[in-house]
């Protein structure tokens, strides 16, 4: 689930990748027509964590997952892109559009900002070190956005998303109604702004979404008949 590279050409002073086509809408395209039905969005976050588990096992972190960096194919196939920002597991960030741009600089220089601001991780946007669980706060947000339709934590500006990343609540009320506990609880695990208590592997929330794909759907709890007595 991750576009493939198929060459390296140089012509002259340009350099150049022959990358995969993938045809279809980017998940940022199809969330501006409204959110995604639970189970759609469920199929694909397993395909986006499958993508992440594999670059996450070859020392990889993408750095820069959101939506517009994500495409679906017309059957039903998830493809994630541009892993421009991508580092083999170290340190690394903010945007006019908060969905879709990327802010880059010079990676080498400590406390840099790169990435997108309303799907860093607090240490990113703090230029603090990460590590793959960055990722797996960048998959939280996503997912979010999947079930709500609209970003978790993208505000006006982007002095106000980074300080909403760092210091803010996400809305758990916008989640919903049908939202299985078992992938509520996986979402208050991805974005936990203490990385130490975020989830570890992405293998994980990969297990637990499956799960619920294949658990029967909650029931609400029945309410007791409360009884008065005449006497």
């Amino acid at each position: 689930h991750i576009a493939a590279i198929y060459g390296f050409e140089d012509t002259g002073t340009v350099p150049a990748l022959v990358l995969e086509l993938v045809e279809g809408d980017t998940l940022d395209a199809r969330l501006r027509r409204g959110p995604l039905p639970l189970r759609e969005a469920l199929a694909v976050a397993v395909q986006i964590a499958d993508a992440l588990g594999a670059a996450h096992a070859a020392t990889i972190i993408h750095r820069d997952l959101k939506p517009s960096n994500i495409k679906i194919t017309p059957d039903g196939v998830v493809k994630v892109l541009d892993f421009g920002l991508a580092k083999a597991l170290e340190a690394a960030h903010a945007t006019p559009d908060l969905r879709t741009s990327t802010m880059t600089a010079d990676a080498t220089v400590e406390g840099a900002l790169l990435g997108t601001a309303a799907y860093m991780s607090p240490e990113q946007a703090r230029g603090q070190p990460v590590d793959k669980r960055t990722d797996i706060w960048a998959f939280g947000c996503v997912l979010f956005e999947m079930l709500t339709g609209s970003p978790v934590f993208a505000r006006e500006t982007i002095t106000d998303t980074v300080a909403a990343v760092v210091g803010i609540e996400p809305d758990w009320t916008s989640l919903p109604a049908d939202t299985p506990g078992s992938i509520r609880r996986l979402l208050t695990r991805c974005l936990q702004k203490d990385a130490r208590r975020r989830l570890h592997d992405i293998a994980d929330a990969r297990i637990e979404i499956e799960d619920a794909m294949t658990t029967p759907a909650e029931q609400p709890r029945a309410v007791p008949r409360r009884w008065s007595h005449l006497t």
